[in-house]
This record gives structure tokens, sequence and C-alpha cells, in this order.
């Protein structure tokens, strides 16, 4: 079977919902913008009455092998109270990170077509000697990022 563009579009939007309903079930309070004009997928509630803004991106299982969790061409300058949630369909792992932390951890391109752009690539990949396939596995440098909840989000 076929992948239609229709199934790819929407693969974003989708992870998008899917991710505030994780949230929602964990009793977050989590609000969605009806416009994404400024990064912002959903915004939530801590439990102190302040507010923090979220950036959801995916990858989806279907992609390359290798770039499970590479998110590349990032338009992003540090913002207050601002978040990042990665998921890679295919690994099914969620990076949680700050704005400050991205950046830090992110590397950004110095020419071409995405100069000030900045990518992350969470995984790397690894050919099984034995079956001779490649798996993927996360960088040990990020591994302090991996969340299986969404508490870190509403710590503070």
């Amino acid at each position: 079977m076929s992948i239609t563009f229709r199934h790819s579009a929407g693969f974003g939007k989708r992870i998008e919902y899917w991710v505030a309903g994780l949230m929602l079930k964990e009793g977050i309070d989590v609000y969605m913008p009806l416009i994404d004009d400024n990064g912002i997928d959903a915004v939530i509630r801590r439990p102190d009455g302040t507010f923090i803004e979220v950036q959801i991106k995916a990858r989806s299982k279907d992609i390359k092998m290798g770039d499970a969790a590479l998110f590349a061409a990032l338009t992003h300058e540090i913002r207050d109270n601002y978040w990042f949630v990665f998921y890679s369909e295919r690994m099914e792992t969620f990076w949680i990170m700050t704005s400050e932390e991205f950046v830090q951890e992110s590397v950004q391109n110095r020419t071409g077509k995405n100069q000030g752009k900045r990518s992350i690539w969470f995984n790397g990949k690894r050919k099984n000697k034995e079956t001779g396939e490649y798996t993927e596995h996360c960088h040990e440098r990020f591994k302090k990022y991996i969340e299986t909840d969404f508490s870190r989000l509403v710590t503070i």
C-alpha cells in the first residue's frame, strides 16, 4: 500500500492532537491555538497558573532508515517559556527540551538555502552483523531528554 499525499500531509496535525490527548489523559490543562503562525502547537497551564508554549514535531515511521529522529531546517531563536516535544514514530520515543536546550544541542546551518536554520539528529543507525539489517538508536548525549510522560512540562 503506497503512502498517499493526504496521509503524509496530515501526519503532523494528527500527531499534535494525539500528543495533546496524551497530555489531557495525564491531567494537564492543554489549549490548542487555531492558527500556528508563531510555532505554537499547544499552550499548557501549569499548576501555579503560569503558561508555557509548546511546539510539537514528529517523524513518521515511513521515512528513510537512519532519519527516524532527524528534525531539520527549523527556524528558532531562544524564547522564554517555550518548549519542544519531539516524537519519532518508528522509535516510539519522545524527547522534551526547552528552547534554550534546543539551541544548545542543535546545529545551525552556516550556508545554503537553509542558512541560519537549526537541525537536531537524536538518532544514529547501526548495522546488525548477524542479520545485515540496520537499526536506529538514540545518541547517548540525547538520552537525558527522553521522557515517557509530560510531567517535565508542568514541573516548576
